[in-house]
């Protein structure tokens, strides 16, 4: 049976292309993040030093712990996405290769279900810093206006749930061709 040429589909080729330019853009996300860690921990005091010098700031201090772990919630998201997205391009690959029921596709679907479950559960980690930074945001701008969303996102979960069943389908698959070819 021969096997059509999937080395020019466009749908394949465009979930390649959206794949790696998440990737890409989680990596910037990640980088920003360890530039932006490394600048505060290195300038904080002097940060401090002008909130203390303008008389309408004097009592306020910098947040520092807030601020950090957001920051250190916001790189575990990106890691976890760089992951999920270069799972996707993995599984992208083998349906590109024309060979898409492998145990390891089963694995990566796994993966990016538990992936997405812990991106949410950070996001959740992070609301209650975020709030001290919108109170710290708000005691020092007077035009400040954040809002925060970290609440229970369902189509989130539904991903979830949806990876979750398309890994045992893959593991059905697998196991069922490895019959078949067991048999011939």
């Amino acid at each position: 049976m021969s096997r059509p040429d999937r080395t020019t589909d466009l749908l394949l080729l465009a979930g390649k292309v959206i794949a790696i330019f998440m990737q890409g853009a989680m990596a910037l996300g990640a980088i920003a993040l360890l530039i932006a860690a490394v600048g505060l921990a290195v300038g904080h005091d002097s940060i401090q030093a002008e909130l203390l010098a303008d008389k309408a700031y004097a009592d306020v201090v910098l947040p520092l712990f807030p601020i950090f772990s957001v920051m250190l919630i916001g790189f575990g998201i990106v890691t976890a996405l760089f992951i999920f997205f270069g799972r996707l391009r993995a599984i992208i690959n083998t349906v590109g290769e024309g060979d898409p029921f492998v145990p390891a596709n089963a694995e990566r679907l796994s993966l990016m279900a538990w992936l997405i479950l812990g991106v949410h559960g950070l996001a959740l980690a992070a609301a209650p810093f975020a709030i001290e930074l919108a109170r710290f945001a708000e005691r020092v701008g007077e035009d400040a206006n954040i809002a925060i969303d970290s609440g229970f996102d369902l189509s989130g979960i539904l991903l979830v749930i949806i990876l979750f069943i398309l890994a045992r389908v893959f593991r059905h698959g697998a196991e069922m061709r490895e019959d078949l070819e067991g048999t011939v």
